[in-house]
C-alpha cells in the first residue's frame, strides 16, 4: 500500500485506536473488535510488552484490511524496530527530525507530536505527513479551530483526552482524524474479555465521526 493510500485510509477511518500496554495474548480479539466497529487504523505503543511482535502479527492477519503503527516512538532506535516489525505508521508524542527522516525513508506515515505553531511548522518543513496535537485536552477543541486561520493546509490529529462527548467537536473543527486511547480502549471492557462491547463502543466513536462529517 502506497503512502498515499495510508494516509487515505487513515482520513477515512477517523479514529486511531491507542492500544496501550494491551494483553499480548488478547491482541487479535482486540483488534478484531475494533476492526468490527469500523476502526481499521490501530495504534500499538511500543513501550508495550512484545510490541513488535503485536504489530507483525497484526498487520500478518488482516494485511491491508487495517493499518497498523508503532506509538510513542520517541526516538531512532525505536522507529527501527517499528518499521522492521512492519508498521504503516510511526505516531509520537514529540517531534524527533531523525525519527521523520527514517519514516519517509522506508514509506511509512509520520506523524510526531506537536503544540505550538512553531513545532507544528518545523515537522512538517522536516517531512512530517500528518502532525498530532498532543495533549490535546490541554486547550481543546477551540484551539484546533483557531490553528486552521494560519496551518490550515497541515493536517492534524488532536490527542489525548478525545471521547465520545467531544470527538465531532474536534472534528468540526478541522481534525483530520483523532486519536482515541482509554476512551475507546475501555478498561472494564478489555478485563472483562467484552470484545462484542469493545467493538459496540468503536461502532459508537466511528457514528459520531461519520455524523460530524455530515455537519
Amino acid at each position: 500500500m502506497r503512502k498515499t493510500e495510508r494516509m487515505n485510509k487513515i482520513y477515512q477511518s477517523g479514529i486511531i485506536a491507542v492500544i496501550r500496554r494491551p494483553d499480548p495474548e488478547k491482541i487479535m480479539p482486540i483488534a478484531e473488535a475494533l476492526l468490527a466497529g469500523g476502526i481499521d487504523t490501530l495504534e500499538i505503543t511500543a513501550d508495550s510488552e512484545r510490541a513488535y511482535e503485536m504489530i507483525e502479527k497484526v498487520k500478518k492477519e488482516f494485511g491491508d484490511k487495517a493499518l497498523v503503527g508503532a506509538g510513542t516512538v520517541l526516538d531512532e532506535v525505536t522507529a527501527r524496530h517499528a518499521l522492521e516489525a512492519g508498521s504503516d505508521f510511526i505516531f509520537a508524542p514529540n517531534y524527533d527530525r531523525v525519527t521523520v527522516e527514517i519514516g519517509n525513508r522506508y514509506g511509512a506515515v509520520t506523524i510526531p507530536g506537536v503544540m505550538t505553531p512553531t513545532e507544528i511548522v518545523s515537522a512538517y518543513t522536516a517531512g512530517a505527513d500528518l502532525v498530532k496535537i498532543f495533549p490535546a485536552a490541554s486547550l481543546g477543541s477551540s484551539y484546533l479551530k483557531d490553528l486552521q486561520g494560519p496551518l490550515g493546509h497541515i493536517p492534524m490529529i488532536p490527542t489525548g483526552g478525545i471521547n465520545l462527548d467531544n470527538v465531532e467537536a474536534y472534528i468540526n473543527n478541522g481534525a483530520y482524524a483523532v486519536g482515541a486511547g482509554g476512551s475507546l480502549m475501555n478498561k472494564q471492557l478489555l478485563e472483562a474479555e467484552d470484545f462484542e462491547g469493545l467493538a459496540e463502543l468503536a461502532r459508537n466513536f466511528a457514528q459520531k465521526v461519520k455524523d460530524a462529517r455530515k455537519e
